[in-house]
């Protein structure tokens, strides 16, 4: 992308369609439910108004209600439930697609299942490729016979690409190629997961790689790719992502995350691009937070996604 190209993205007022998803059924832990208000109250509609942008707030959805699913593990934690998101989250994310830039408001990651496969299949009815930048200390490509734990937050980036296994959800109609994903900032991932990813085009970057080389030169890298492509991106940012010294509000908390300038840089290198097309807020527990600190470390990288520059930003004192 030529400098006059990036400095038009960055120009481009934007539709942003906030669509809550209080999704708590992928795991065990609760809390997640309370995420999408969280956002709201952090203001987060301010901020993308302030930025230029215009806002509509869609409210919160509810899962479609199904039946437990035949063939299904039963040390799956609600599957039912995540089949019912799946499906009304796919209706939701595609039908936005049409009106601007939708902001999923979760609720745990698997409201992924839903999100990406909505936006892809927009994607494919105007003949673009779909991307997935997953930012992410696991990577989750489980499928719900291979997933331990049975917590189907585990299990997005395998459905999402493809993967068999997911019998009772539906059917993915257009599967994100492999090369087509890239998981940043991975610090845990389990053998089996590892082992199988490694066999995968998928680009995957650890926070071991991160830290010898820089978080710029992976993300630019796929960020060309996109571009080359004339791809529509998604970009699914859980909260575990970042260090859990300044994000404590996830149940599955992993030390040594990405640094808050790391993740600025990348959020700011994203609106540089031009390139997203979607976005998911996911895994914000407030019930674990501290006055509301996550959920505005969450608000602040969404503004830096949609323009907010360095020497913009609001000083925070968390009392």
């Amino acid at each position: 992308m030529g400098l006059n190209q990036i400095i038009e993205a960055n120009m481009t007022q934007k539709t942003c369609i906030l669509v809550g998803a209080p999704v708590d059924s992928g795991k065990k832990r609760r809390g997640c439910l309370m995420g999408p208000d969280a956002y709201r109250v952090a203001g987060i509609s301010e901020a993308l108004n302030d930025l230029g942008h215009r806002v509509t707030d869609r409210g919160n959805l509810t899962p479609a209600l199904i039946d437990p699913p035949k063939g299904a593990p039963g040390h799956l934690h609600a599957p039912a439930e995540t089949i019912g998101w799946t499906i009304t989250l796919a209706q939701a994310a595609e039908e936005a697609m049409h009106s601007g830039l939708p902001i999923l408001l979760g609720g745990d990651h698997s409201l992924s299942l839903g999100s990406v496969t909505g936006v892809a299949n927009y994607a494919a009815s105007i003949n673009r490729p779909q991307f997935v930048l997953w930012l992410d200390a696991h990577s989750d490509y489980h499928t719900p016979h291979s997933t331990a734990s049975g917590n189907l937050h585990g299990t997005p980036v395998g459905y999402l690409a493809g993967r068999e296994g997911f019998d009772g959800f539906p059917e993915v109609k257009n599967p994100v190629p492999q090369e087509n994903i890239c998981l940043l900032g991975l610090r845990s991932v389990d053998g089996p997961e590892r082992e199988t990813l490694q066999q995968t085009k998928i680009h995957c970057h650890d926070m071991r790689e991160i830290d010898e080389t820089g978080i710029a030169k992976p993300l630019a890298g796929f960020l060309a790719q996109v571009a080359r492509a004339n791809g529509m991106l998604h970009v699914s940012l859980d909260v575990d992502f970042l260090d859990p010294s300044f994000a404590p509000a996830v149940g599955t908390t992993v030390p040594g995350g990405a640094t808050m300038r790391e993740a600025h840089l990348v959020m700011e290198m994203l609106h540089d691009s031009g390139l997203m097309t979607s976005l998911d807020l996911v895994e914000l527990n407030p019930f674990l937070d501290e006055k509301g600190r996550t959920a505005q470390v969450m608000v602040d990288l969404t503004a830096s996604a949609f323009g907010r520059r360095v020497f913009d930003r609001p000083t925070r004192a968390y009392s």
